[in-house]
């Protein structure tokens, strides 16, 4: 069935082991990674955890987010994280943490040849504006965190197909769906035409149940819950 879906499967975590393992998925068409895992991994030398990945990885995409929350330092840290290969995408978010909006950057890294990701998307509003700021310009990724959207209570799917009309101007961008909570995910992605998903490396695992029989499922799910209780020793 994984074969049958059009959405590319980007991996998402810091672990650069987990990374290089994962690397020989055939599966995995990119990686993408951000400060806060980083910061979970125990990293402390971003450059050299980027040196070291990026030695191994040079045949798909990864990207590497910015930590400035201002556009003269998003814009120096931007264009050195681009120089680190041919590859890399630079992420961006879409604001600052005080709200203001980085489109002027996209425009003028992009516009400049910077290969970006604009991430932490989440509504209509953020894909039109971010979208008219790579118009045109290098090739991009626009990553909507569905996720996020899915935690507040709001169906997704409207938005990511609306995303996907707004984009299709652009032919440069592909839309990102980001944060899936469940493999279901990568086939909503996949039935609406969504390009990439990011995966986190405990979500990987269960591609495997995709597809499956769900009376097997059922048995297999019996028989786990059976074995823990004989291994646990539960006497009543």
């Amino acid at each position: 069935m994984l074969n049958a879906l059009r959405t590319k499967i980007f991996a998402d975590g810091a672990d650069l082991d987990t990374i290089l393992r994962l690397a020989r998925d055939p599966r995995l068409k990119g990686f993408t990674t951000n400060p806060s895992l980083m910061w979970k991994a125990g990293l402390t030398d971003y450059a050299e955890f980027a040196e070291r990945l990026l030695s191994e990885i040079t045949d798909r995409p990864v990207s590497f987010e910015v930590f400035a929350d201002d556009a003269t330092e998003m814009r120096r840290q931007a264009r050195r994280i681009a120089d680190w290969g041919d590859n890399v995408y630079v992420k961006i978010p879409v604001s600052t943490t005080s709200g203001e909006t980085t489109a002027p950057l996209v425009r003028e890294l992009s516009l400049g040849g910077v290969k970006l990701n604009v991430t932490a998307l989440m509504t209509v509003r953020q894909v039109t504006e971010t979208a008219a700021a790579l118009d045109g310009g290098a090739p991009s990724i626009v990553s909507v965190f569905a996720g996020r959207i899915a935690d507040a209570g709001v169906d997704p799917l409207p938005i990511m197909r609306e995303a996907l009309e707004i984009l299709r101007p652009v032919p440069q961008a592909e839309l990102l769906w980001a944060s899936p909570r469940e493999v279901l995910n990568l086939v909503q992605a996949s039935e609406i035409g969504c390009h990439i998903i990011t995966m986190t490396h405990d979500l990987l695992p269960k591609l495997d149940s995709l597809g499956k029989d769900l009376e097997q499922f059922s048995l297999e799910t019996v028989q786990m819950f059976h074995r823990d209780a004989v291994s646990a020793g539960f006497t009543l």
